[in-house]
């Protein structure tokens, strides 16, 4: 393990943009059809068969996918939606955005994914949906999350932006649930820049999905435009603007096609810091449950606060003088103005939640990261802490 303190620049992410990628948006480009088209059509169809579910449908974001998913089901004005607290806004929002209500949800201690005993406390006969986080990449306890929804009859909604490509007893994530939603935004496990994909066996759902992300049009813009096309079209519903565009999935394809490559790059380096983490009693990880396969999105640590003279907003700001760059990933809903304002939540209504965000930190962690990197990261880390112990 390296003991080097000189200061170096390690970003948080790095994402990694090879010559097929590149390639593959100048032949968009040369075809002269930029929109959505042939090159969406192929990345619906590899992201469908890598993860193993009869429909994928490509988005411009995450957001826009979880907001599909959620009017597909028809949820609405009454209805309320089970979300964790410990996720990203766009979570809770889009179920804002449909009229219903978000009922925030604790979380599990070891994993930080949503807490099912919390579930089953604030299931309710206007609980028309669970949306499950799978938390830096990490599935969660499906089964579990499955079977209280069968009892209350109501759909799983996964929101899987941290977890392509992650597995849950063998199955991969987006071939569980009734519809799971990924994100390819920049800093993703694979990216399009922005976009996102909807995964589905349901029929009906894909069919509902696909015609409210182009406007409710019958036709989308590919089939009306191309040689066999009709100009004909019909307003069927009041749809979005959700289309991912050409230019973006030929993107996505050189990523999906490195997906395994970077996800291995990724767990090498998780794994060499959770073994340089696992005796130093004031840095403490996640714990990875036995039956998840972890995509690797983020790499979170906790302080063990008790033991430090230092708090977490003073670890990063030693952590970003030493070059090395961090987030927090999140800051809980409950804990922001909306949703104490406006639902009347406060600290003590999710207390693992409140708790933990005090403590975490997300280390650097990308698919290209040297041994050399980490070891200086660690080092850092360690070093700050020592510094700073009680």
């Amino acid at each position: 393990m390296s003991t080097e303190q000189t200061t170096r620049n390690i970003p948080f992410f790095k994402a990694i943009i090879g010559e097929e990628e590149i390639q593959s948006v100048v032949e968009t480009l040369n075809s002269g059809w930029l929109t959505s088209g042939p090159k969406v059509k192929q990345f619906e169809t590899e992201f469908a068969n890598f993860v193993g579910a009869k429909h994928a449908i490509a988005v411009n974001s995450a957001t826009a996918a979880l907001h599909l998913a959620l009017e597909a089901h028809g949820i609405g004005r009454g209805d309320k939606v089970l979300v964790p607290t410990l996720t990203f806004a766009a979570t809770a929002e889009v179920v804002i955005h449909l009229g219903a209500t978000p009922v925030l949800v604790d979380i599990n201690p070891a994993t930080f994914n949503i807490c099912a005993e919390d579930i089953r406390a604030k299931i309710c006969a206007d609980t028309k949906a669970i949306m499950p986080v799978h938390y830096a990449g990490q599935p969660c306890n499906m089964d579990v999350i499955q079977d209280i929804a069968r009892e209350h009859d109501i759909p799983v909604i996964e929101d899987a932006a941290h977890a392509f490509p992650a597995q849950w007893k063998g199955n991969m994530i987006g071939s569980i649930g009734q519809v799971t939603c990924f994100s390819f935004y920049a800093n993703k496990t694979i990216t399009t820049g922005e976009g996102g994909m909807i995964t589905t066996e349901n029929d009906e759902l894909a069919a509902r999905m696909k015609q409210m992300s182009l406007h409710g049009l019958s036709r989308d813009a590919w089939n009306r435009f191309s040689a066999k096309g009709s100009w004909r079209y019909e307003i069927q519903a009041p749809g979005y603007k959700y289309n991912m565009p050409d230019v973006a999935a030929a993107i996505g394809l050189g990523q999906l096609h490195q997906a395994d490559k970077f996800h291995s790059g990724r767990k090498s380096a998780a794994l060499r810091y959770i073994e340089a983490f696992k005796d130093f009693d004031f840095i403490e990880t996640l714990t990875i449950e036995k039956h998840a396969s972890h995509a690797w999105h983020l790499m979170v640590i906790k302080l063990n606060l008790i033991k430090l003279n230092i708090d977490r907003s003073d670890f990063i700001v030693e952590l970003n003088e030493a070059g090395v760059g961090t987030s927090v990933h999140y800051t809980p809903l409950h804990l922001h103005p909306l949703y104490q304002n406006e639902y009347g939540y406060s600290p003590a209504d999710l207390p693992v939640a409140s708790r933990v965000f005090e403590q975490i930190i997300s280390l650097p962690l990308y698919p290209s990261m040297s041994t050399d990197e980490i070891d200086y990261v660690v080092a850092t880390v360690k070093r700050i802490a020592n510094d700073n112990a009680k």
